[in-house]
């Protein structure tokens, strides 16, 4: 099996934890960035292999997160060593940290980077900062929230930031680090990107594309419905990706799920900064298709 190229840690995650994974034929891992559409891309799967908008389990449960350290590896390998189903394992971890194993598939879903951004700032304000203090351990927060800067301070802040992107994932080099690797990858075949923008123009071709590449049946219009936005935000409480409790409202999470909202924040200068910004940060093949 394929050594993985880079070690991805953080507080949360642990990208050694795939390290010795015993693939099967078929297995499907899901390596997105955040607020990108993994949620979206798991409930497709579930889907597209069970063949039935009535998921038999918890999404969190059927498709775990692989790398997250908030549940022991042991439960997580034996969980699904006990599934008979073809696997979809969920992973924040880009592909050249996860053994890429000939028998398995890998999809990775694209979204416009701004667009991501300003999903993951109203995110950060759905979480329980109490709750995650008392699992941690850490003091819990004293005093009233101190105020966020209005979102768009806030998005242009990001797109300026310098970090190192094998470090800080979620920001915008990050972001386009994961998907640098992805596009190289691309003509693999066992490597599948998907555009966010196209599971929201067309979701039932892209169903029906991702279950051919997938040797799967192709999804009657009752699997299309059940994997759209609005009813998906209906089944919040087993859909959300909410194992601890840490989200203040898991409808919430399924806050919007559109396209340019991001772009619409910022003015002509402000979206010149950006776009001089990503032009040193990935080719432009790679933004063409992602900015379209």
């Amino acid at each position: 099996m394929p050594t993985p190229i880079h070690r991805y840690q953080s507080d949360e995650e642990d990208s050694a934890r795939w390290t010795g994974f015993p693939f099967r034929d078929g297995d499907i891992v899901i390596s997105n960035r955040s607020k990108s559409g993994t949620t979206w891309m798991q409930m497709i799967c579930a889907l597209l292999v069970l063949g039935t908008p009535e998921l038999p389990a918890p999404l969190t449960v059927l498709s775990p997160w692989l790398d997250w350290l908030g549940e022991p590896q042991a439960t997580v390998y034996d969980r699904l060593a006990a599934q008979r189903h073809r696997r979809f394992i969920k992973t924040h971890t880009p592909l050249d940290g996860v053994p890429l194993d000939p028998r398995a598939h890998y999809v990775v879903v694209a979204r416009h980077p701004l667009d991501m951004a300003v999903s993951l700032y109203h995110q950060s304000a759905n979480l329980d900062r109490a709750r995650i203090a008392e699992l941690t351990g850490q003091p819990a927060p004293a005093g009233p929230p101190r105020e966020r800067p209005p979102v768009r301070e806030w998005l242009l802040s990001w797109v300026d930031r310098e970090v190192d992107p094998r470090v800080e994932l979620d920001s915008l080099p990050g972001v386009l680090m994961h998907l640098n690797d992805a596009w190289a990858r691309r003509h693999e075949p066992n490597v599948e990107l998907v555009h966010y923008d196209d599971l929201l123009a067309d979701l039932a071709g892209e169903m029906r594309r991702l279950a051919d590449r997938w040797q799967l049946p192709s999804p009657g219009p009752e699997l299309v419905e059940a994997a759209t936005f609005g009813r998906m935000r209906e089944r919040a409480d087993r859909l959300a990706p909410d194992t601890l409790g840490v989200l203040r409202d898991r409808q919430a999470f399924f806050r919007r799920g559109g396209s340019g909202q991001g772009r619409d924040l910022l003015d002509e200068a402000g979206l010149a900064r950006y776009q001089h910004r990503v032009a040193a940060l990935a080719p432009p093949d790679l933004l063409s298709w992602l900015h379209r």
